[in-house]
């Protein structure tokens, strides 16, 4: 496999390894060329930058790999992106000298990226900030310390200084912040079920919390996704059931909050589909399970017509960089999830679990 895209002028190298000879070309380099996806490498192949090592160039993505056969792909250096103000509504938490919390809504993007240049949370901070912004590493721009999801909602917490970055920078390195969410999961994660004892990194605490230590990694093949790998980077989450949706024959759902001891890229999601409770609504890594028979109409189209993954940041804990002072907030469930909540409360007859 070829070494990841770094961003370096050198090209690509790509040899063809005889177990995914007759491929397409598209898919094949993608399979093999780390950090480049499929409509990428389709891109660059139809701008001339794929050839073969014996100086071919190579335009047709459909083209039928050979065993043995050495591609070169060329990569352009990348366009800087620089974000521009923009007025768009944001709602505030909290506001100081050093730093912004946000309460963000599902469906924005935080930071500018190749197709999503405009409309992110950075672009609305600049823009909100203004002179506010002293600057971050010499640019006047929001240290961005931590991200969530396009489709997660909730808490995030942004510097306006240098000395704030650094020290929400160095908080988040030692896991010293305080980061729950809420989280509805398909069925309900139980002590009482042999399956989760017999899966590598779950166990139980005192309070039947359950906590999943496994490390997370890019996807083998699907670089898109992440995933449970052996020796991916270390990764725990913390689940505490708290109400059980449905009891015959099984629960149907559950309302989660998740505990985050590490902050590895969509950790929550990962970890709640390798223990086979995966988020409702998810659209990577979540699949709708067959309902029981009976259910009401109402609940099955609130269950599966919620659009994203049912995950919000509703604690955001960290001792203020500057001043020192403990700050803690709370953001309650936005009226999706709330309504999916409620769904589930009004025809699943709860069960309510102790806190």
């Amino acid at each position: 496999m070829a070494e990841p895209f770094d961003g370096a002028e050198a090209p690509v190298e790509i040899l063809i390894p005889g177990d995914i000879a007759g491929l397409r070309l598209d898919k094949a380099l993608a399979l093999n060329a780390e950090g480049l996806s499929r409509s990428r490498i389709a891109q660059l192949i139809t701008e001339g930058a794929v050839s073969l090592a014996t100086g071919e160039t190579v335009e047709d993505a459909r083209r039928k790999v050979k065993p043995g056969e050495v591609y070169l792909i060329e990569l352009p250096p990348p366009v800087p992106i620089e974000p521009q103000p923009e007025a768009i509504p944001l709602t505030i938490v909290h506001e100081d000298a050093d730093l912004i919390v946000i309460d963000k809504p599902a469906g924005m993007v935080v930071h500018p990226a190749p197709g999503a240049e405009t409309g992110t949370l950075v672009n609305a901070l600049l823009h909100h900030c203004g002179d506010s912004l002293t600057g971050i590493g010499g640019a006047l721009r929001p240290g961005i310390v931590h991200r969530i999801d396009k489709l997660t909602s909730g808490l995030l917490v942004a510097a306006k200084t240098d000395a704030a970055h650094t020290g929400l920078t160095e908080q988040f390195a030692a896991h010293d912040i305080d980061r729950r969410y809420m989280a509805v999961v398909w069925g309900a994660p139980s002590r009482a079920d042999p399956r989760l004892a017999g899966i590598a990194g779950v166990s139980f605490e005192k309070d039947a919390t359950v906590r999943i230590d496994a490390p997370i990694a890019r996807h083998r093949t699907d670089r898109k996704r992440m995933a449970v790998i052996r020796d991916g980077r270390h990764a725990v989450t913390r689940m505490a059931v708290r109400k059980v949706f449905g009891t015959d024959p099984a629960p149907i759902a559950s309302l989660t909050e998740c505990q985050l001891e590490t902050g590895r890229t969509h950790q929550i999601r990962v970890h709640a589909s390798y223990i086979g409770h995966a988020l409702i609504g998810d659209p990577v890594y979540g699949r709708a399970p067959t309902l029981p028979r009976g259910t009401d109409p109402a609940l099955t189209e609130a269950l599966h017509g919620f659009s994203r993954q049912a995950l919000h940041a509703s604690i955001l804990g960290f001792r203020h960089p500057v001043t020192g002072a403990d700050l803690c907030f709370q953001s309650a469930a936005p009226p999706d999830l709330e309504a999916l909540i409620q769904a589930l409360f009004t025809y699943a007859n709860p069960r309510i679990q102790i806190i």
